[in-house]
């Protein structure tokens, strides 16, 4: 890829990236081109791209994806629950500026105050930890379905419990589903009582 930029200008490289990456561009990336930062403040005076977070910039013409700029900024938050669940087709509505996402116990951040965290052990953190996907195109942090089932499940207390019942049944409805995956989850979440229970009601 580098050879193929080589007779290019460093805006035009930039520009090639950004197309590549659906309208997106680092810092990061420039450095693995040894293109100087200045470049990205030349087409940012320029109205070319727009900055949207720290080492994060995005084309001007392009729309920004919500999800991924989160996701970006604060690469230690995995979207989980509701959130993530929209993502696979689950959810009965779109998150609105409110995420569920998941954290270590130990993370803290108050860009996070706006949103709906859920605080677990380092052993569990990365159970079902996958790539998925927005609507705009971009990838994201996610727990695959199986590991949202269990945690909507989980965290009934604390979520709308129809919406709970419609993610669950509409899981069920799916081909694709794997019950084996969800119980040897929520065996490790420690709530294989619990889930078994909520998923056999739902299925009467």
């Amino acid at each position: 890829m580098v050879k193929e930029f080589k007779e290019k200008s460093n805006i035009e490289i930039i520009q090639e990236i950004m197309k590549n990456n659906n309208g997106y561009i680092t810092t990061k990336e420039l450095e693995m081109f040894d293109i100087h930062r200045m470049y990205l403040t030349i087409m940012k005076d320029r109205g070319q791209i727009e900055q949207l977070s720290k080492g994060l910039y995005i084309d001007s013409k392009k729309i920004e994806d919500t999800y991924y700029v989160f996701s970006y900024s604060m690469p230690k938050v995995i979207f989980s629950h509701m959130t993530a669940l929209y993502f696979y087709g689950l959810s009965i509505k779109a998150p609105d500026t409110k995420y569920d996402v998941t954290v270590t116990k130990s993370y803290h951040n108050n860009k996070l105050k706006e949103h709906n965290v859920f605080y677990v052990n380092k052993d569990i953190y990365q159970l079902g930890l996958t790539e998925i996907t927005t609507p705009m195109g971009n990838k994201v942090k996610a727990y695959d379905i199986e590991r949202c089932i269990c945690d909507i499940i989980k965290s009934k207390k604390r979520m709308d419990l129809e919406h709970i019942k419609y993610s669950v049944k509409e899981y069920l409805r799916r081909k694709d589903k794997n019950l084996t995956k969800i119980s040897v989850y929520a065996e490790q979440l420690g709530i294989k009582k619990e889930v078994i229970d909520f998923i056999s009601m739902m299925y009467e």
